[in-house]
């Protein structure tokens, strides 16, 4: 037993040793168990570096490209997207409110007809899957895969809590750009359109749930719901 705890004691020596005293200053690079990338294998700035044969860690773009998301003329994108896209300004179709109040309807800027719903609609569709089906499921229930892993608080779209009527659709559209609860917002993820597209989407999906299987075109609950909800304070 004796040598267990003089074993025991030289490991606590050590371990006492190798690690720095909280709040000591020293030179060298401290000793840790969990880098977390503290230390990464680059050149700072201005810092020497024998790769190049001028000796300068510091180099000068290629020539011809371009920082990511600005264009020769000035103009900035992201994504192939216009940067006010992704949020700045103000108004319903910015914000998802009317005079500090939640709102329903699609805003005008995205000058919606008979047109070019369906490819609204689309879009909003192929925007959910990638980004909100991993958790609210296909059908909006809420039985995503994210669920398998034990994510706790996933929203079930399909209950009447989180329909239009107690769910505005300017409030589904802020909780979409900044989050809510464990879920985090997207507005860096979807630019302002895309988001309305995804609104729209899932209304069309709670509509088209509740209607008669001879109306249950997405296209036809989508329109139902434009024509019953202009945009307005609520």
């Amino acid at each position: 037993m004796k040598y267990f705890f003089l074993a025991y004691a030289i490991v606590i020596v050590l371990f006492v040793g190798l690690m720095p005293i909280r709040g000591a200053k020293r030179a060298e690079t401290p000793l840790r168990l969990f880098p977390d990338m503290d230390d990464q294998d680059k050149v700072m700035g201005q810092a020497h570096d024998d790769f190049f044969a001028d000796g300068s860690g510091s180099r000068h773009p290629v020539t011809g490209t371009h920082p990511l998301g600005f264009q020769p003329d000035g103009k900035t994108e992201l994504g192939g997207i216009p940067v006010y896209e992704f949020g700045g300004g103000t108004g319903y179709y910015y914000t998802g409110g009317i005079d500090d109040y939640y709102s329903n309807g699609m805003p005008e800027e995205l000058g919606l007809n008979a047109e070019n719903v369906q490819a609204f609609l689309n879009r909003g569709q192929e925007r959910y899957n990638i980004n909100c089906m991993p958790c609210h499921g296909a059908s909006g229930d809420g039985m995503g895969i994210a669920t398998s892993f034990g994510v706790p608080g996933v929203a079930n779209l399909t209950l009447d809590n989180y329909g239009q009527a107690s769910y505005p659709d300017g409030r589904m559209f802020d909780v979409i750009s900044n989050g809510k609860g464990n879920m985090g917002g997207y507005k860096h993820n979807l630019s302002i359109r895309d988001r309305w597209a995804v609104v729209a989407y899932v209304r069309a999906m709670q509509v088209a749930r509740k209607a008669p299987l001879s109306d249950a075109s997405i296209k036809a609950a989508f329109d139902a719901h434009q024509a019953a909800n202009p945009a307005q304070a609520q």
